[in-house]
């Protein structure tokens, strides 16, 4: 409770700063991401943070203490509901438990930018890529590396969120495909590297062969490295985000590939869409971002740390 209630308190007198520094006609964006622990978000933060110092706005980012935590982001939006910037990118902690708190900005008609993770309401527009795609696409690799068969375990994220929900849907709809694929088991890895390396420690104990690790991120495939490491076990091992110590990886050969859910992209698409809207600009009603698989034929691209990156142009993005 003492961590919540300084989050908040954290929070309103970042709002309270922004708006003082806004009394030259700074405009303010509250920015809500999903957690620290995972490196996709602080690209997000960093790439937001670069179109924020490029076009004069100021960026108030809200961030749960405990990753994912929903009773943490309501919170924060009951405090950016008082301080009323003049807008929102939202990345919902949950697509269901965060619909009252969207409809709350929605009746304050504070604009939303959402992000990643759909869910009902009126925004601006939507910035985000396709998960069922993405999934399909990571699954489809592996099982073609693999020969079409193999004995597998998968790794998923966080059972409420929308994007673990689709990209498993995507995992099944290739599983029909390769019937020589045997799931041996599906784990809960939360998103977080520190659960996932917990879940696979469990299959190695429980499967003297493991062909392959489908992860459903990269933070969570590391954790899966780390376990196959300590139980001195191999496996070919697969995730998504394209995160640079996955690339890393890619690079010495420690993981097959990743498919490029790119956040820093999405923050700099996602912060762009929330300045054009302000400004009166026009707007899609959606940006989707193409995947890319990430593999040792390509990987380079993505070694550049996330900080000396550039923000691609509008109509490179918005098509």
């Amino acid at each position: 409770m003492r961590d919540l209630i300084t989050t908040m308190l954290a929070g309103s007198m970042l709002l309270i700063a922004g708006h003082a520094l806004a009394a030259d006609n700074q405009m303010t964006i509250a920015v809500f991401t999903k957690n620290r622990t995972n490196p996709a978000y602080e690209a997000f933060r960093i790439a937001s943070d670069q179109i924020a110092r490029s076009t004069g706005v100021k960026l108030i980012h809200l961030v749960p203490n405990q990753p994912d935590n929903v009773g943490e982001q309501k919170a924060m939006v009951d405090q950016v509901l008082k301080d009323k910037p003049d807008a929102v990118i939202f990345i919902p902690v949950d697509d269901v438990a965060m619909i009252d708190s969207v409809k709350k900005l929605n009746e304050a008609k504070i604009p939303i930018v959402l992000v990643s993770n759909p869910l009902p309401g009126s925004f601006v527009t939507y910035v985000g890529a396709d998960d069922f795609e993405i999934g399909y696409r990571e699954a489809r690799y592996l099982f073609e590396k693999l020969g079409a068969k193999g004995k597998i375990v998968v790794i998923e994220g966080t059972p409420a969120a929308p994007t673990n929900r689709e990209r498993v849907r995507g995992y099944q709809r290739a599983l029909t495909e390769f019937p020589g694929i045997q799931v041996l088991g599906s784990g809960i890895g939360n998103y977080q590297q520190v659960d996932a390396r917990r879940a696979m420690e469990k299959f190695l104990t429980e499967h003297q062969e493991i062909d392959a690790v489908l992860s459903v991120n990269d933070s969570m495939a590391l954790g899966v490295l780390e376990a196959l490491k300590a139980a001195n076990r191999t496996a070919t091992v697969i995730g998504i985000n394209g995160i640079l110590p996955a690339v890393k990886q890619i690079e010495t050969g420690g993981m097959l590939a990743s498919v490029d859910f790119n956040m820093f992209k999405i923050g700099c698409t996602a912060a762009r869409a929330a300045v054009r809207h302000l400004k009166k600009e026009p707007l899609p009603e959606k940006v989707m971002l193409p995947a890319e698989v990430i593999d040792k034929t390509n990987y380079k691209a993505w070694l550049v740390p996330v900080d000396q990156r550039t923000c691609p142009e509008w109509a490179e993005v918005a098509r």
